[in-house]
């Protein structure tokens, strides 16, 4: 709907603009008024104040003023009502996506941030994205603008044959139902980063318990499976630090947790070693 709202927003927007670049052209050419008041009779018409200071006098300009009056009128009415439809539509996308924004912490606490801790130390080249992923009270927008670019070029490819694939694929089958009910909010296809990461994980899941085994797999198949490993990692890690900078944003408390839990940090500690004042 909101694709909707917006294009008829812009379409009483263009023909407002027409109405007024046309109805300032008239009032100078048959009018002869300068184009400041020619801009101040066509503004006060269309808002309907008429304060009748500047009004027609030649029978085009009277024309010309009633044309303004049943197009621009109604124009400036959708105008306004289009803009108003967009404000509420926002205010109600950002509760969703606050609501929305619980489901992704929830599926960080129970199988994003342990897959991240399981597929980072089979990244060969983690050490570039390590640095500037750990995460403090400090950070600004910037400092999350410029990790989500470090990311945006990491390339982070798994090989599937450095992890534990009966382990994790035990893990994976142990949260499939969990999975599926974050797939029955209605509302999940509206989080244009979560969703593809879920459906990758997912896919993960259903590729490691379809096999009969996961040892003295050939070649193809694990690199198969590291293509599918190395999705869901290259999804999982942008996705993580955007939950991040929502909770930074809006939860305070729980991104205090979430700073002591961070895959990327070293020296993370759930314990709280030191009393802020």
């Amino acid at each position: 709907m909101t694709n909707s709202v917006r294009l008829r927003f812009r379409i009483y927007f263009a023909i407002l603009m027409v109405v007024i670049l046309v109805g300032m052209l008239g009032m100078i050419l048959f009018e002869h008024r300068s184009p400041l008041d020619a801009l101040y009779f066509v503004v006060v018409t269309i808002a309907t104040v008429g304060f009748g200071d500047i009004y027609p006098e030649t029978p085009v300009g009277k024309l010309l003023t009633i044309g303004i009056i049943l197009v621009g009128v109604g124009c400036f009415v959708g105008l306004a009502a289009s803009a108003l439809d967009l404000m509420i539509e926002k205010r109600e996308r950002d509760i969703r996506m606050r609501n929305l924004n619980m489901v992704v912490g929830v599926f960080f606490s129970e199988v994003g941030t342990r897959l991240i801790r399981c597929f980072s130390v089979h990244d060969p080249a983690a050490d570039q994205i390590r640095a500037v992923l750990v995460v403090s009270d400090e950070w600004s927008e910037e400092d999350f603008s410029r990790a989500a670019a470090v990311l945006h070029a990491h390339a982070g490819t798994i090989d599937s044959r450095s992890v534990d694939l009966q382990k994790l694929e035990v893990f994976l089958s142990s949260r499939k139902i969990f999975m599926l009910s974050l797939f029955e909010n209605p509302q999940i296809i509206e989080h244009e980063g979560f969703t593809p990461l879920l459906q990758a994980v997912f896919h993960l899941a259903e590729e490691l318990s379809a096999r009969k085994t996961l040892a003295d797999l050939p070649a193809s198949d694990y690199a198969h499976l590291s293509g599918d490993i190395s999705r869901v990692y290259g999804l999982l890690v942008p996705e993580w630090l955007a939950y991040m900078k929502h909770l930074k944003k809006n939860y305070p408390y729980l991104f205090s947790l979430a700073i002591r839990t961070n895959p990327f940090d070293a020296k993370a500690s759930v314990i709280v070693r030191q009393t802020r004042k």
